[in-house]
């Protein structure tokens, strides 16, 4: 599988999200930059959007009937000012009136129908993607999260995916709205006068550029500000919190804490004066445009040889078009921003969605029933690399543990311990190798199946925030409370639970920071009592326990190991001296292996760690 290149500053938006107020965009070089790595045919993204192609161009259509039927206004305005006032004539003002009122609302009732129908096909596609990407996300190994640097994988899940809604709801209909509008826009204006549209040819253009400039000048401006901004919140986050605070005056750095945030401080005021003089720039620019423009219609309205005859009610009705086709130009000048930004944000996805898994299910799985396995566990020449590393982790093992007995794997930090049992529950799949419970390769077997045969308990103790009871209810969703009970006596850890005002239903907090890592951890064996496997992995599972409670719970886990296959990895070898056999690694390599008494009269590898565990 290949690497990803990873972009921290997506957490926080993904593409297309900029700073600062409305205005126009320009493209951003990261979107840019994701498109030249990765570039996706838009037949891909067009076949997102195939089972919705009747609903979108019914959107299509509303949009086109909205800008059409928006143009008569103009007209009814010119038939009330040049005829049914003049002429007094109520009928036809009544009529005018009505038709006024008339188009507002059709114009509003479509465009509500056009919103929810858009949006609506972009929830969809929203979900498909999301979908498809948590579950695809799901099957890859554990190798991929850790080379992934931390919360991109949520931005790719939520903020990139939930800006797709965008592409649908806002790039494609304003794309499309802004079009019809300018096309029908100026066929009206063309249609009340010639004369007069070909003045707005020439002066709307350096009009819409002047004013499209001066909003990017802002624009660029505001960005800055805005990281001046996530500069100081840095800065008071680092230096007025807890650790930083301790930090600095442990480092006594406190003095160099408040220089750096000063400059920081003095560096946003000089944006905030520019910020505030380019905004009123770009005000006093849209001022003069909006009164220029109007005054040079009104100008050649006036003069003989441009007016040909023109009526009040047609200067009313074409200065009205004239000052409605800024917003439509403005809108059209983003198109590219708009697509290179919705296009990155579906090239970003795929890129995830086009990851092939290290680690894949089996086509057609052994069938093999969890409570019918006998446990017995074989490590066949293995031999396992992590990517991107250029040397083996484990190098030619073999080990067969029989069923119902134990293994104990020892050896320096680094030897390979946990990556051989991870081995075991196909958390990684060997380079070279196989490994077999039963006889059959876990690479075989249904992902489910196996983990119903192989129970974890690592050193890393992972709680989800919820209750207690939820948290057990993981391992065995139809449990009783009996059972549950039951479980945390084993675990040792009843007695705490019960004497908790909320008993199971007790919310562990955030990765059970309510619990110490002892009671954490003896939650997690419970967990996996509950599971009943018949291939049991203790890595380092009593690590985090005092002495005392280490006994009672090694007492549990000896009753819970009785007629199960144990594999148990160990720093300190009182734990595992009682094991049927013992494998001393070092290096990726099995050195010895027997019982702990042989091991010990070998005087070898295994007694010089328990030399010096000693």
């Amino acid at each position: 599988m290949t690497d990803i290149p990873m972009n921290p500053e997506r957490g926080r938006g993904g593409p297309g999200v900029r700073s600062g107020g409305g205005g126009p965009r320009r493209i951003d070089p990261k979107d840019r930059a994701q498109l030249q790595a990765r570039p996706v045919p838009f037949a891909r993204v067009a076949a997102l959007f195939g089972p919705h192609r009747r609903v979108l161009a019914v959107v299509t259509a509303i949009i086109v009937a909205i800008s059409v039927v928006s143009m008569a206004q103009p007209f009814l305005v010119r038939e009330v000012v040049d005829v049914a006032i003049p002429q007094q004539d109520v009928r036809l003002l009544l009529l005018v009136v009505a038709g006024m009122v008339g188009v507002a609302i059709v114009t509003s009732l479509l465009g509500v129908v056009q919103t929810w129908m858009s949006a609506q096909v972009g929830q969809q596609v929203m979900h498909t993607l999301r979908t498809r990407l948590f579950t695809h996300l799901q099957s890859q190994s554990l190798g991929f999260f850790t080379r992934s640097r931390a919360g991109e994988v949520q931005s790719r899940l939520i903020n990139d995916v939930g800006g797709m809604q965008g592409v649908v709801t806002t790039t494609a209909t304003s794309i499309a709205s802004n079009l019809t509008t300018a096309i029908a826009t100026a066929v009206a204006m063309v249609a009340l006068s010639w004369r007069l549209s070909l003045i707005s040819l020439v002066v709307v253009p350096p009009a819409v550029w002047l004013t499209r400039k001066v909003a990017l000048l802002r624009r660029e401006i505001t960005a800055r500000q805005q990281s001046a901004l996530a500069n100081l919140h840095v800065r008071i986050e680092e230096g007025l919190s807890v650790s930083g605070i301790r930090l600095a005056k442990l480092m006594g750095t406190t003095r160099r804490d408040a220089e750096r945030f000063t400059t920081v401080s003095h560096d946003l005021i000089d944006l905030e004066m520019r910020s505030q003089l380019a905004g009123r720039w770009r005000m006093a620019t849209m001022q003069i445009v909006f009164a220029a423009v109007p005054a040079a219609i009104y100008l050649a309205a006036g003069l003989p040889a441009t007016s040909g005859g023109m009526t009040i009610g047609t200067l009313i009705a074409f200065t009205t078009l004239q000052a409605g086709i800024f917003r439509p130009l403005m809108g059209l000048l983003n198109v590219g921003a708009q697509w290179v930004s919705s296009m990155a944000l579906f090239s970003r996805v795929f890129e995830y969605l086009d990851l092939e898994p290290e680690i894949v299910a089996p086509a057609h799985p052994v069938t093999l029933d969890p409570k019918g396995v006998r446990g017995v566990v074989r490590i066949e020449d293995v031999t396992f690399r992590y990517s991107g590393s250029d040397r083996d982790a484990l190098a030619g093992v073999s080990v067969t543990v029989p069923a119902g007995s134990s293994l104990a794997l020892v050896g320096h930090t680094g030897s390979g311990k946990s990556t051989l049992a991870s081995l075991v529950a196909r958390l990684h799949d060997p380079t070279a190798g196989r490994v077999t419970i039963d006889g059959v390769d876990v690479r075989d077997l249904d992902p489910e199946v196996l983990a119903a045969i192989v129970g974890v308990v690592s050193q890393e103790t992972y709680l989800v925030h919820a209750s207690i009871r939820e948290n057990l209810l993981l391992a065995a969703p139809d449990a009783t409370d009996a059972q549950l009970w039951q479980a945390l006596a084993a675990a040792q850890v009843a007695d705490l639970v019960a004497s908790l005002p909320d008993g199971l239903d007790t919310v562990v907090g955030s990765r059970g920071y309510r619990f110490s890592g002892g009671e954490q951890q003896r939650i997690a064996i419970a967990r996996t009592i509950l599971r009943d496997p018949r291939v049991l992995v203790l890595d380092e599972a009593t690590s985090a326990l005092d002495n005392e409670t280490e006994r009672a719970v090694q007492v549990a886990l000896e009753t819970l190991a009785a007629g199960r296959t144990t594999i148990t990895i160990a720093h300190r070898l009182s734990t595992i001296e009682r094991a049927d056999q013992i494998v001393v690694l070092d290096e990726g390599r099995v050195v010895e292996q027997g019982a702990h008494a042989e091991l010990i009269e070998r005087d070898g590898a295994y007694a010089g760690l328990a030399l010096v565990a000693a």
